[in-house]
């Protein structure tokens, strides 16, 4: 459903102020109480502007926007160029604060600790008017000792977050850090740990937040805690694993100590050891039999082992407990060699990586819910993703998308966050800061099976040289800071895991000749190898643009708001129009512009993905820029902002698939080549089957050929000779349709022409939708009496789930899609709500 101003405003505090509770870490069998306490302060908070008197109601985790708009003191910035009017937010300090009351049995521990996973992010910490400490990267966990500041009764916690603006322009001001910056946006974030993305992108907006971003608590325990939990595998021995876990404990006693780990697969318990902690450190081996592996999407379960491990003293008592989901698996990242790129080898089998780049899902991270992070990863699944490259320019990302990505299969590759900047790594203040960063996020997340690769940094490599410059960062501090501080560290806490030192630093390929070169899409083919960053633009769909435009917005793509939501370079609109001509006759509307921006973007991204899936082994990697969208905007998105799919979405469905069957077109020799690649680890027997039709869908040429496809196979299995074909009917007149059918079912279809969309002579496919209610939704049937190239349904006003969408329809090949509502509709309203469009309807 197209969201309005006031819904835009209620989805803005989406987090409900909860009131202070404490409550046991957990609840040990057969004990009234426990040895670790955590007091959770999220909820109900307030916040004023620092000098200012008034204080406004404030949600924990949360950010001073969505506090600010909650409280309608400022416009929603996502709307036409209202991010202009909030400038003044980022500019400014702000208070937070909070009273809460304490149980008198928590000062009775030895130890009391005020725990901040995440502040945003230079900020001054007062509990009952004393400092207790101060925070300076967004990326860390901070705790601070409480207990001389604690009292009990009621407490008082005051934090206040200072605009890094000042500081940045000081720093800047004084030595210039290199970095790509557009136009709106402010210089010297690299002096700052905080989001690179929050001052701007070239997709996204300069929003400046502060704030409690991440859960707040007091926790407190006598005798030991948990300080870190790890585990190694042992796949050296076929039908086993051994698992090694590794205990640190944080100790106040000098009693002995023991640790019990349990090992469960789907409730089933298959495995248990007990072992001494001394020093504060244990460690057992436990052997699993028979163990069911980890896969990617696509090439088997994504299986996953629940492990307990907990921390008992002399009696048995438990005193903290540490839960995971482990998958049993080898991934390895190889090196190019003569014959192979770049590629992942996932337990002893290499694979192609299919996938996008992902950038966060919102600007203000507390909106982002576990909900839409699950559906985020089930949406790349569904179009037979198996790759996400979680990108540099974010923030690390929230534990519930490592947990959908685990238990779906999704490999992922994580860049530590910093991007596109020369950083400050002559500093040993800084390293130390960067250091205490990348230890928290590898003990957050080092036990996630999906974890691919930890990666240094996006692109700081292409701005570096011998030495420092106002246009470079130097290259020994870039070795210093991503081979010697990141590496050492994913070395010592992650032995087991692959590292690089940055992207495109390690064999991989970003390439923007296309986007930012002006070249043809055809120059996709002029590469093999780890495609990790490559893509063209497109517009959202009309719902998405009214989101953020006034009707007097959309009668030009080139209009001002139109401008103002398009972030790359100043000119993304002209190249995104300018390209339309190459591929695309001129759209006849602003609507049709929209559509069409996404036929040429989807046209474009699967040239490249099907090229280099036919080039496997040569190429082992597609992941495109890029997945999503952090607010509503022009970009390089498959899924925008509101997780509406775009054309290249459902395409990706059909590029991506297991087995695919693809054309490569010679026009001046009139040949086609057609691929069949499989990603499958088990050959098949397939039928090949090919049509030449007309414009007018008249059948000119056909045949079939059986084929046994091998496993992680790809190669030209036929080629087409159609010079007769060409010299009679015209090469720009000729639909060449393919088809690979695999026990009676058609597994992958496709369309090649020899020339660009453009030269067909397209006729009124007179396209027809026949509606039936099913339980889930409404099932449209399309039928046409001529070819309608890429069809699509939409509807007016309301949001739906399209099973299939931007299909080809033809006499003889109907279409079938379920439409399921994202609110119920009578079969009267939904009919006129329908929109059914192809290619032939966006011509003038």
């Amino acid at each position: 459903m197209r969201l309005s101003k006031r819904q835009f405003l209620v989805r803005a505090a989406t987090a409900t102020a909860a009131a202070c509770a404490w409550e046991p870490l957990f609840a040990a069998a057969g004990a009234p109480d426990t040895q670790r306490i955590r007091m959770n302060l999220n909820g109900a908070w307030e916040v004023a502007k620092e000098g200012e008197a008034e204080w406004l109601a404030a949600t924990v985790p949360g950010c001073v926007h969505t506090d600010l708009l909650a409280a309608r003191r400022i416009p929603d910035p996502y709307f036409r160029d209202n991010e202009k009017a909030v400038q003044w937010v980022g500019e400014s300090n702000w208070v937070y604060r909070r009273r809460f009351e304490v149980p008198g049995e928590v000062l009775e521990r030895q130890r009391v600790l005020l725990r901040c996973q995440g502040l945003d992010s230079l900020a001054v910490v007062k509990l009952n008017g004393v400092e207790i400490g101060r925070a300076n990267n967004m990326f860390r966990t901070w705790e601070y000792d409480v207990k001389s500041a604690l009292k009990a009764g009621f407490n008082q916690l005051e934090i206040t977050f200072a605009s890094p603006l000042p500081y940045m322009k000081e720093r800047q001001g004084k030595r210039v850090l290199f970095e790509w910056a557009g136009p709106h946006e402010p210089r010297g974030r690299a002096w700052v740990r905080k989001q690179p993305c929050n001052f701007g992108w070239d997709w996204g907006p300069v929003l400046v937040t502060c704030g409690i971003w991440r859960d707040i608590s007091i926790e407190a325990f006598d005798e030991a805690r948990l300080g870190e939990v790890a585990f190694l595998q042992d796949h050296s021995v076929k039908g086993r694993v051994n698992l090694e876990v590794k205990v640190a404990a944080e100790t106040l006693t000098t009693a002995p100590l023991r640790a019990q780990v349990m090992v469960s697969f789907k409730g089933r318990r298959v495995a248990e050891a007990k072992f001494p902690v001394s020093n504060g450190l244990g460690q057992a081996r436990l052997d699993i039999f028979r163990p069911r592996l980890w896969w990617p999407a696509g090439l088997g379960e994504a299986a996953l082992y629940d492990v307990r491990v907990d921390l008992l003293d002399a009696t048995g008592k438990v005193l903290d407990r540490s839960s995971k989901r482990l998958g049993l698996r080898t991934l390895k990242m190889l090196e190019a060699d003569a014959n192979n790129s770049l590629r992942f080898e996932v337990n002893g089998i290499p694979f192609f990586s299919k996938g996008a780049n992902y950038i966060p899902a919102d600007a203000f991270a507390n909106r982002v819910t576990p909900e839409i992070l699950r559906r985020i990863v089930a949406d790349a699944v569904a179009v037979n993703m198996n790759t996400l490259r979680f990108w540099g320019g974010g923030y690390y990302e929230e534990g519930e998308l490592f947990d959908a990505c685990d238990e779906m299969g999704v490999c992922v590759w994580l860049d530590f966050k910093f991007a596109c900047s020369s950083y400050p790594a002559f500093e040993e203040d800084f390293l130390e800061n960067v250091r205490r960063e990348a230890r928290d996020q590898l003990r957050r997340l080092r036990h996630h099976a999906c974890i691919a690769v930890w990666c240094g940094n996006n692109e700081i490599s292409l701005m570096t040289k011998d030495e420092w410059s106002d246009k470079s960062m130097g290259r020994a501090d870039y070795d210093k800071l991503f081979k010697e501080v990141l590496g050492s560290e994913v070395h010592a806490l992650a032995p087991q895991a692959n590292y690089v030192s940055g992207s495109p630093d390690c064999g991989d390929t970003h390439y923007w000749q296309v986007w930012h070169g002006g070249k043809p899409f055809e120059d996709f083919r002029t590469l093999t190898g780890y495609l990790s960053e490559f893509g063209f633009q497109s517009f959202p769909e009309p719902k998405t643009v009214q989101s953020y435009t006034g009707s007097g917005d959309r009668t030009d793509v080139m209009s001002e708001i139109m401008q103002w939501h398009q972030r790359s370079g100043g000119n993304g609109n002209e190249k995104i129009r300018d390209m339309i001509p190459r591929y695309f006759r001129p759209p006849k509307d602003f609507d049709s512009a929209l559509w069409l921006s996404q036929l040429l973007q989807s046209h474009g991204i699967k040239l490249g993905a099907e090229y280099w899936r036919q080039t496997m082994p040569k190429s082992m990697g597609c992941v495109y820029w890029q997945y999503n969208d952090c607010w509503p905007v022009a970009s390089w998105s498959s899924v925008d902002y509101y997780g509406r799919w775009k054309a290249l979405h459902y395409l990706a469905r059909r590029f991506y698939a297991p087995m695919l069957v693809s054309g490569r077109e010679d026009a001046a020799k009139g040949l086609v080549e057609i691929h069949v690649t499989s990603d499958l680890l088990d050959a098949s027997r397939a039928k090949l089957a090919w049509e030449i039709t007309n414009p007018a869908g008249e059948t000119l040429s056909q045949g079939t050929e059986p084929l046994v496809v091998p496993p992680q196979f790809s190669r030209c299995v036929k080629t087409l000779e159609l010079g007769s074909l060409t010299e009679k009917h015209g090469a720009d007149n000729l639909l060449v349709w393919l088809k690979l059918v695999l026990n009676g079912k058609a597994v992958s279809e496709n369309l090649v022409t020899l020339g660009p969309p453009k030269t067909i002579a397209l006729l009124n496919p007179e396209l027809r939708a026949g509606i039936a209610k099913e339980r889930s939704g409404y099932r449209v049937k399309l039928t046409a009496t001529k070819p309608a190239l890429w069809t699509w349904l939409e509807l007016d006003e309301v949001d739906a789930k399209f099973s299939d969408n931007f299909v080809h329809v033809t006499a003889t090949a109907p279409a079938s899609i379920l439409v399921q509502l994202a609110q119920e509709m009578a079969a009267a309203d939904f009919v006129k709500a329908l929109r059914v469009r192809s290619l032939f309807n966006t011509y003038i």
